[in-house]
């Protein structure tokens, strides 16, 4: 087995998490699936204090390529190399894609997206650990899909015909996003409203414990600013749900994904 000692705190987009080794997914008869959670880039989870086993796909899985008419992507492959191909090649509808950080399967396995834009709507089918589905298969919906197991690969259909346009507009939607290291959206927006209104209605946006707060940019980001604990920052997590479902009767749904022992079990 291949492991690479990864250190979270500077790894991960929030900042956050301990120096741990990290098994390297080369050939998925390798391991178990179940024995550890699979991560990519770290740009939407909080690793805390003790987390579970985890495994990253390794660089073989790092690819673009257009096979039988369909755009062939790795699950490793970053986002912002998807955008520059797709540029370069002309192809349109994933203009979208360069504002949102991570990996591929990342993005596949939540279904990521902007607003109508998503992930979803040019998918064709997936090649996991356990074979190849469809997209009429999966299960999936707003930033949710019910895939268990590492995404290899994906075919995507797609037309000529790069949008400068949706660049921009994509560009103004993400202008009220801070800057300061975070996970993005801390939870999922509930149907008919959004999750920052709700944090900033029950008066947490721009409030701190340590060094993590709900920005006064944008309520929805729990931001790092600098030397941001775990603990700190699940306590921020709890409160904006013990608030909300208090005050509006709306139970926030995380859209980070949160890896502790502890936190798993709850």
């Amino acid at each position: 087995m291949s492991y690479k000692k990864i250190d979270f705190s500077k790894f991960s987009s929030i900042k956050i998490g301990p120096e741990i080794d990290v098994y390297i997914l080369d050939a998925c008869e390798t391991m178990n699936m179940k024995e550890a959670y699979l991560i990519g880039s770290c740009n939407n989870i909080l690793v805390g204090d003790n987390p579970p086993p985890l495994m990253k796909l390794s660089k073989k899985y790092d690819y673009i390529k257009i096979e039988d008419d369909l755009l062939k992507i790795g699950g490793a492959t970053p986002s912002g190399k998807i955008a520059s191909f797709c540029k370069k090649n002309d192809i349109a509808d994933f203009e979208f894609v360069s504002h949102l950080p991570g990996t591929l399967g990342g993005l596949v396995y939540m279904n990521a997206g902007l607003k109508e834009y998503e992930i979803f709507n040019n998918l064709i089918s997936i090649i996991t650990c356990r074979g190849e589905f469809s997209k009429s298969e999966i299960e999936y919906g707003y930033r949710y899909t019910d895939i268990d197991n590492p995404i290899l690969e994906v075919s995507f259909k797609f037309n000529s015909g790069f949008d400068e346009a949706k660049v921009d507009m994509f560009k103004k939607m993400r202008s009220n996003q801070p800057s300061t290291p975070s996970a993005g959206s801390c939870f999922k927006n509930p149907e008919g409203d959004y999750a920052g209104r709700l944090i900033e209605a029950v008066g947490l946006k721009g409030v701190r414990v340590g060094d993590m707060e709900f920005s006064t940019e944008h309520a929805n980001f729990l931001v790092n600013h600098g030397g941001g604990k775990y603990t700190d920052a699940l306590h921020l997590i709890k409160e904006a749900q013990r608030l909300v479902k208090e005050k509006f009767g709306i139970k926030l749904e995380l859209e980070i994904q949160i890896l502790d022992e502890e936190f798993i079990t709850l």
